[in-house]
């Protein structure tokens, strides 16, 4: 079986199934027409497909034949995430493909075929999981109440990297996302004149004692950690002799570590009611959409180090990528620790960035993207049978 060859034939097929994909851009939830293309590409492909009746996404199951099949067959699975994002471009409001899920699908893809193409015979399962709603933190939690993870052994998932992070043609075995947790917040005060300031209790102030606060927050200096009030509402401009009772803020706090997340949030809830009784106000806090951090496991950032060296070279093999973007993907082991998982950063000469309106990347890398992804299931097979 030779990969090498049947990825150069196919070129134009992922060029072109990359075209489509990023001309039918769908923001989360609403990925209906992209499902219906998946289901289409992955029956051609032979594969069963499972979809849902609450929610857009694909699963899709490459079972192996009887006579490959080892003792204890494993379960390889393979994530891309299908939705795009709703932004401004040029003027107009519209989907847009500006954070390259286009590019993930089209590597998913594109590695299936290319296993077909080559004649590949699994000794096991391959799964495929197309998500919905990665851009809103919720799709990976919603595959996983699907039960798209079931039995999965090792989970791959890849993204595109902006320039910054890493240079065209360059790739990485691993993505260390941080957690991230959006936190809305109310303060409760008491109005009254702005003269007698004394017969309330003034929500800006107390925001402004909590917001104070909470910057003293502290936990592990060696994990990257941080909290921002993104937003904060109070007061009438048109009543600017009124002491404001009432404020609403929203933090946006991340860490590297998922346990030092927890930490943080702990202590910014036990702020909030120091703060409250030392104010006589009354904050109240909500946890509203949180990605987790990255747990990488090291048998598979293996099994992808060795496909990218067999696809670019050692000279091409990157370290782990360490950013503080968040990626739900990260929910998949959150909720199954036994689960064996990592991420493919790839070098694409990305610019200007993730998620501007006018992103743009090298074609070039969804051929060498999708190339290792198939070696990388090749791979874990081979490790899974030597155990």
């Amino acid at each position: 079986m030779e990969l090498t060859a049947s990825v150069q034939t196919m070129r134009s097929s992922i060029m072109q199934t990359f075209s489509h994909l990023h001309e039918h851009p769908e923001t989360s939830w609403k990925e209906e027409e992209t499902t219906r293309f998946i289901v289409q590409r992955l029956a051609l492909l032979g594969l069963q497909t499972e979809t849902f009746t609450d929610c857009t996404g694909v699963i899709g199951i490459w079972e192996p034949e009887e006579a490959t099949v080892r003792q204890e067959p494993l379960t390889v699975a393979l994530r891309a995430d299908i939705d795009a994002l709703w932004q401004s471009v040029d003027g107009e409001w519209r989907a847009n493909h500006s954070c390259g899920h286009d590019a993930h699908m089209t590597v998913v893809l594109s590695a299936l075929e290319i296993l077909k193409k080559a004649g590949y015979r699994p000794p096991g399962t391959i799964k495929v999981i197309f998500q919905p709603a990665e851009e809103t933190g919720e799709g990976a939690l919603k595959m996983v109440e699907k039960g798209a993870v079931e039995g999965v052994d090792y989970l791959y998932g890849l993204h595109l990297r902006p320039i910054q992070e890493l240079p065209d043609g360059k790739a990485s075995p691993a993505i260390y996302n941080g957690a991230s947790l959006l936190v809305r917040g109310e303060v409760q005060g008491l109005t009254s004149h702005g003269a007698r300031p004394h017969l309330g209790v003034n929500a800006i102030e107390a925001a402004a004692a909590f917001l104070q606060t909470i910057q003293n927050i502290h936990t592990n200096p060696m994990i990257p950690s941080s909290i921002k009030m993104t937003s904060i509402r109070a007061g009438d401009e048109n009543s600017t002799n009124v002491i404001p009772d009432y404020a609403r803020f929203t933090l946006d706090v991340r860490s590297q570590s998922n346990q030092t997340l927890d930490e943080i949030y702990e202590k910014i809830q036990s702020v909030a009611r120091c703060t409250a009784e030392m104010y006589g106000a009354h904050i109240t806090l909500q946890p509203d959409g949180r990605t987790a951090a990255a747990e990488v496991h090291d048998e598979a950032k293996a099994c992808m180090r060795q496909s990218i060296q067999d696809v670019l070279g050692q000279e091409n093999t990157a370290p782990d990528v360490i950013t503080p973007g968040g990626e739900d993907f990260h929910f998949y082991t959150l909720k199954h620790p036994h689960i064996k998982a990592t991420m493919l950063g790839l070098g694409c000469g990305l610019t200007p960035g993730l998620h501007h309106p006018h992103m743009q990347f090298n074609r070039e890398a969804l051929v060498s993207g999708a190339h290792i992804m198939a070696r990388t299931v090749i791979h874990t097979f081979q490790k899974g049978e030597s155990t």
